[in-house]
């Protein structure tokens, strides 16, 4: 037996790797289990089921010797049980090959009388000592599944009834179960036989835990963590002789200490160092973690323990006393801790950042913050979500509440950003430092080595060359390094010379503290990742996901944290370091969680920012809004009556100008915005610090978030200063409008001086939709509001009477006192109005406003034909006879709706008219805009070759809102109405122009055709017909297509006029009333008309009474007033 018991041939490293890693898994899948069936909806149906009720308990009463005759419920659904309870029955078999495993390497080790001290062979202590907790932890766990028994004994009976045979794992099994109802007893038992070696591990384990377990007053007096306490060993390698026990999580040394302790009780109380480190142990927490999130409480659990040995009462009241300093001192401890740190990770990162070449050298310092903050974070999230069972007097629940914890979260991820940034500057500092100083000093000591036997000799020869043959082109040439052999070499060397061995470890302990430094330089090269996972992996906050979101709440509530908000989002991208290859069933639900919480995070972040810059903009739309030229005169009114009574002083000094907010008594009061500005800075640095974060296999961009809010809310308020109302029809002035959306839009453009966005994409996408009917919402816009508004609302009104459309003013205009028409026509028809309108909706919406004007022209053309169809007989007679006036009367006479058709003239005039103002508006903003663009298309329309045959030059003039000959827009309407020509629709449009032509002179007759020259323009807006008119029979006699325009205009103009010249024969006084005023309508036609000259116009209507005409209506205006 002591021959085949060679250390070399055991392979005793290998097997702690791999039963530490199964061990994890294993646990993982425990811990599944217990959560499956402790949560009523996902524990097995068959657990729950009120048939099976008496059959479950009368397996947990037999447990583990269940006759199944007394299970008859389950026969039909034995198949079922097997199926669904496999994965958890074959569960606790792992478990118990694994246990079978432990205790085979555990008296291997035993046997080879294995020295350990973590000072000197801690890969081989640190897995030991991993292995016994992780086997304690599992048996723990396993005693606190609820329903292990009722799982195991129903899949065994389930098994025994299809195969007539129980399993054979099933009787050891049960047994385990039973053993391990009460873990530790157990435990100990099992470890008497091994208690020379865990002596030795826990012993060693005083040499290093007193220095990690410190307050933050001594870390202060240390220096910890300090590179400006010592200038003069800046640029030295930051070095101990433990190296790889300096990182190691205090939360595992804990765990050691407490677990090993708990095996060993044998120990306390004979040694001084042993009794004073579980001390230390137990009163820093109340809690110890088995698993993730599944913790125990440790004094409770103890003294349950030591109750039934004799001579333990001094070991329960010391543990007693540890429980009371734990809850009374221990929240307090931490928090002081948590302070220090995060003053010296800011420290340590500013620098960093400022001198990343301190990287090289200050490696460990780097790894030893961030295990230490990492140690304090875990700390907080266990005992905040397990609190004292017995609350004290004191401050103990406040410490467990930490608002600063997010600045402490931040910097570790800033570190772990720099190292991971300037790995190849770590890289190369250690490729030289490995191969010019420690192949060299491991050269040297080999040679001291007297005897060396061959197995060794081999392996440190290797090291060596491992070592010696490293060069820094390797890193220029991002070579890969893999030192893993390198490592798994010196566990080897380990193992060997800590059992009987030519070279005993101990007896050379700087050869072991060399190649300890060496190991921890290899990683610095090849395994940066591994060791940012090893200490400062905040996956946990996966299983504490209310507290996690909690703390980001907080966090956002805060505005002196916001700044460290990103941390948050980050962390997510650590979660699926929790999964386990024996588990792959947990990964896809804790992707989905890190997916969805990463994804909520970035949202509220983005929704608070862009929160703040609403407040914001909705403040300077305000601001804006006081400088408008309305509301200067209560300033004016103030200051009128101020010179006529001094009394009124008072009140002047009450009115607030705009601008007096900027005034300030002291900086020191911040205002609503200074704190609303401080806030958006914080908010933004989070959102601006990187521009993805990578959780699994996604890229989450922060700014897209904001980008995305911004586009939203920026449309919604676009909309939402419209101020358009349905009921009342009340609608805000395009140029007010124009001025809140500037004031919003200088606000946005601000933003980009706090995160890299481009607000100009944000400004397009959002300005570009509201320039069409419906956003990318089906939301409408401005320009469907400002389309209903206009076509109506305005120009409903004005068909109504009381609105003229002034042609000297270029607006409508009331002609009522005010207070008759619920608004001002002028105020939003007068060309700065429209412009502010063309500016806002652009060549887009003016072109929908458009479609919409003539869309509604189409319909009053369409009745015009149906009533020229009701008079055709009529005007054929009159169109043939125009030279003969008695007929022409007597034919007049059976025209019928002459006024209607009058009237619908009109209609289309007006409508016509303010388009062609929106038109005029469009081409001063795009002459200010895009001049040379203009400039072009209006060389195109002057100059194109062949006469346009497409139309395609006049529909891109008009829709830059230049005037056309033949309006395409018009066209385009009147066709889309009766898309297919018949033979008899150009005689129906001559017929309507003559029906137009000889219809005129009635509206002499009514009283409101008069011309007031002031406005210039008739009272019932009759000088429209003109526009009407030219543009009308200009677009039907094109569809037509007979190229007849001029000859059909010049016939009108000879109808119109010896119409209008019958008037003077007239004498009823009551014909001829206003016939001055429409004497003029017949100019106006010839001036608007592109078709039409003076010359004509003076060949059928002599000049002289277009002008005494003027002269008689301006004379009469006067003698009104």
């Amino acid at each position: 037996m002591a021959r085949q018991l060679n250390p070399n041939q055991q392979k005793i490293s290998e097997k702690l790797i791999i039963l530490n890693d199964r061990g994890v898994g294993i646990l993982t899948r425990i811990y599944n289990i217990k959560k499956a069936c402790g949560d009523t909806k996902s524990k097995p149906g068959f657990l729950s089921e009120k048939s099976l009720e008496s059959s479950i308990k009368f397996i947990v009463k037999r447990f583990p010797n269940i006759d199944i005759k007394g299970l008859g419920a389950i026969t039909n659904i034995k198949s079922e049980i097997i199926k669904s309870l496999s994965l958890y029955y074959y569960t606790f078999v792992d478990l118990l090959d694994f246990k079978d495993n432990v205790c085979e390497i555990l008296t291997t080790m035993d046997a080879l009388q294995i020295h350990l001290d973590i000072t000197l062979n801690f890969e081989l202590s640190k897995n030991y000592l991993d292995l016994v907790t992780t086997y304690v932890s599992l048996m723990i766990l396993l005693s606190r599944v609820e329903d292990r028994k009722a799982v195991l004994g129903l899949f065994n009976a389930a098994y025994e009834m299809q195969h007539q045979q129980s399993d054979q794992s099933f009787p050891r099994l049960g047994q385990m179960i039973i053993d391990y109802d009460a873990p530790v007893k157990k435990l100990a038992d099992e470890f008497i036989p091994h208690q020379r070696l865990l002596s030795s591990a826990i012993t060693s384990l005083t040499k290093i835990y007193p220095m990690r377990n410190l307050s933050a007053e001594k870390w202060r007096e240390l220096q910890l963590l300090s590179l400006v306490g010592t200038p003069a060993t800046l640029l030295k390698a930051a070095k101990t002789d433990t190296m790889s026990c300096e990182y190691v999580s205090l939360e595992t040394l804990d765990r050691w200490v407490i677990f090993g302790l708990m095996l060993n009780h044998q120990a306390l109380g004979h040694q001084d160092l042993i009794t004073s480190m579980w001390i230390s142990a137990l009163d820093s927490s109340w809690v110890v973690a088995l698993f993730r999130d599944e913790v125990i409480y440790i004094h409770q659990y103890i003294q349950t323990t030591f109750e039934g040995m004799k001579g333990y009462g001094k070991r329960i009241s010391e543990v007693k006393e540890c429980y009371n300093q734990a809850v009374q001192k221990a929240g307090l401890l931490h928090r002081e801790r948590r302070k220090f740190l995060r003053t010296a990770l800011k420290e340590l990162a500013l620098i960093m950042t400022d001198q990343p070449g301190l990287l090289g050298p200050k490696a460990l310092l780097i790894f030893i913050g961030l295990c230490y903050a990492r140690d304090e974070i875990l700390w907080l999230l266990r005992h905040n979500d397990n609190p004292p069972v017995v609350k004290s007097k004191g401050k103990s629940t406040e410490d467990l509440v930490d608002r600063q914890l997010p600045e402490l979260l931040f910097h570790m991820e800033e570190l772990r950003a720099l190292v991971r940034k300037y790995s190849q500057v770590m890289q190369r500092y250690y490729v030289q430092y490995l191969s010019g100083y420690d192949a060299i000093d491991l050269n040297f000591k080999m040679q001291q080595l007297q005897v060396c036997p061959e197995d060794e000799s081999i392996i440190l020869s290797s090291l060596y060359n491992t070592a010696a043959s490293l060069n820094v082109k390797q890193v220029e040439e991002n070579e890969t390094f893999d030192f893993r052999a390198f490592r798994l070499d010196w566990f080897r060397l380990q193992t060997f010379m800590s059992a009987k061995s030519a070279i005993r470890i101990v007896d050379f302990p700087d050869l072991a503290r060399l190649l300890d430094s060496m190991v921890f330089h290899t990683k610095m090269v090849d395994n940066l990742d591994e060791i940012l996972v090893e200490t400062s992996d905040l996956s946990i906050f996966c299983f504490y996901n209310k507290m996690f979101e909690d703390q980001f709440h907080m966090c956002l509530e805060f505005p002196a944290q916001n700044r460290y908000i990103i941390a948050f989002p980050l962390i997510c991208s650590h979660f699926q370091n929790c999964t386990h290859e024996m588990c792959p069933e947990e990964r896809h639900h804790i992707r989905e969680r890190s997916l969805s919480v990463v994804n909520m995070f970035l949202d509220e972040m983005a929704k608070e920012a862009k929160n703040i810059i609403t407040t914001i903009c909705d403040e300077q739309c305000m601001m804006a809004d006081a400088l408008l030229p309305k509301h200067c005169a209560k300033i004016l009114s103030a200051a009128a009556s101020r010179k006529k009574k001094d009394k009124n002083k008072k009140h002047m000094d009450d009115i607030r100008r705009p601008g007096d907010e900027s005034y300030r008594k002291t900086r020191e009061e911040l205002t609503t915005m200074d704190k609303l500005h401080m806030a958006l800075t914080e908010l933004c640095f989070a959102i601006n610090y990187c521009p993805t974060v990578n959780v699994w296999e996604y890229a989450f961009a922060p700014r897209e978030y904001l980008c995305q809010h911004l586009e939203t809310r920026f449309s919604r308020a676009l909309v939402g200063m419209v101020m358009y109302n349905q009921d009342t029809m009340e609608i805000a002035k395009p140029s007010e409008l124009l001025a809140s959306v500037r004031a919003y839009m200088n606000v946005l453009q601000t933003v980009e001086n706090y995160v890299h966005i481009d607000i100009t994409r944000v400004f397009n996408n959002c300005l570009l939709q509201q320039t069409q009917a419906q956003d990318s919402h089906g939301e409408k816009t401005i320009a469907a509001h400002y389309n209903t508004w206009y076509s109506d609302v305005l120009l409903r009104k004005v068909s109504g009477g009381n609105i003229v459309f002034s042609l000297n003013q270029k607006a409508f205009v009331s002609i009522t006192p005010e207070g008759c028409i619920p608004f001002n026509p002028e105020e939003f028809s007068d060309f700065n109005e429209l412009r502010a309108l063309a500016e806002l909706i652009g060549p887009y919406g003016i072109k929908l406003l458009n479609e919409s004007l003539m869309w509604h022209i189409a319909n009053q053309v369409q009745e015009l034909k149906r009533m020229v169809a009701l008079n055709k007989e009529v005007l054929i007679i009159l169109r043939s006879n125009f030279d003969k006036p008695e007929i022409m009367k007597e034919q007049f006479k059976r025209l019928q709706q002459v006024d209607n058709v009058l009237q619908r003239m009109t209609i289309i005039g007006v409508i016509l008219s303010f388009r062609q103002l929106a038109q005029e508006a469009l081409v001063d903003v795009l002459d200010q805009r895009i001049p040379f663009l203009l400039s072009s298309v209006k060389d195109f329309q002057e100059h194109v070759p062949g006469g346009d045959p497409l139309k395609t030059v006049s529909e891109m003039a008009s829709a830059s809102g230049l005037k056309c000959k033949v309006d395409p827009a018009l066209s385009n309407a009147l066709k889309a109405h009766k898309p297919e020509l018949d033979e008899g629709e150009h005689l129906i449009v001559c017929l309507l122009m003559v029906f137009v032509a000889v219809s005129i002179p009635k509206l002499a007759k009514n009283e409101n055709s008069f011309y007031r020259a002031s406005l210039e323009a008739h009272t019932n807006n009759t000088h429209c017909m003109a526009v009407a008119i030219n543009n009308i029979f200009g677009a039907m006699f094109t569809i037509c297509g007979q190229s007849d325009i001029e000859d059909r205009m010049k016939e009108f103009l000879a109808l119109a006029s010896s119409s209008l010249l019958r008037l003077g024969q007239e004498s009823d006084k009551e014909a001829i009333k206003n016939r001055e005023s429409i004497y003029l309508l017949l100019d106006q036609i010839v001036q608007e008309s592109p078709f039409l000259t003076m010359d004509l116009l003076e060949s059928c209507f002599p000049y002289a009474l277009i002008r005494n005409a003027y002269h008689a209506v301006y004379k009469q205006e006067q003698l009104m007033h």
